[in-house]
């Protein structure tokens, strides 16, 4: 029996500079890989993470910022694409319920913190505040409730007394980069 090459085709949504997007698109090119970035779409006209898609030759779109207009042509670039899973990398918005629903494939999001700890934004502010040990990011399934979907893959991160925002969020970007072409991978 022939193995199959087969690679899942991903979509990436974004709004901003694209370092996860970078991270998922240098790994596709690796031979472990069970993916290869096919399609991406950011809600913002100038982000970083468009022209870096663009020199890469890979289909790229900004869609207009309202939200309605960005979801109704983001499903139908995801059909005409038979794109197998949507992958938030710095997307910025909330998906509607409606469009989890009508998408009907899996959408993946890689998040600043140890969920179910600090859903939503401010998530290194929150972790240093309550004074915790640790932090790190989850990835995890996009569901209609905001950052509530089965965990994929998580990863610590030691919070030092001398980390404030910036510091805690560059350590956690740096984890982001190592877990999510792998939690990507696996549900593939």
């Amino acid at each position: 029996m022939a193995i199959s090459n087969f690679k899942k085709k991903i979509a990436v949504f974004l709004s901003g500079e694209g370092s996860n997007l970078k991270n998922l698109y240098k790994f596709s090119k690796t031979k472990r890989s069970k993916f290869t970035i096919h399609l991406v779409i950011s809600n913002k006209k100038n982000a970083k993470g468009i022209l870096f898609s663009k020199s890469k030759k890979i289909k790229s779109y900004s869609i207009g910022k309202k939200m309605s207009v960005f979801e109704k042509n983001s499903l139908l670039l995801i059909r005409e694409e038979n794109i197998d899973i949507i992958c938030l990398a710095g997307f910025m918005r909330i998906l509607s319920k409606e469009f989890v629903q009508k998408c009907k494939i899996p959408i993946i999001n890689i998040h600043p913190s140890l969920l179910p700890k600090y859903k939503g934004l401010h998530t290194h502010a929150r972790a240093i505040k309550n004074k915790d040990q640790f932090s790190g990011c989850t990835a995890h399934h996009v569901t209609s409730k905001l950052d509530a979907g089965k965990i994929i893959l998580q990863k610590k991160v030691k919070i030092l007394k001398k980390d404030n925002e910036i510091t805690l969020s560059k350590k956690i970007l740096k984890v982001e980069h190592q877990i999510y072409p792998i939690a990507l991978n696996k549900i593939c």
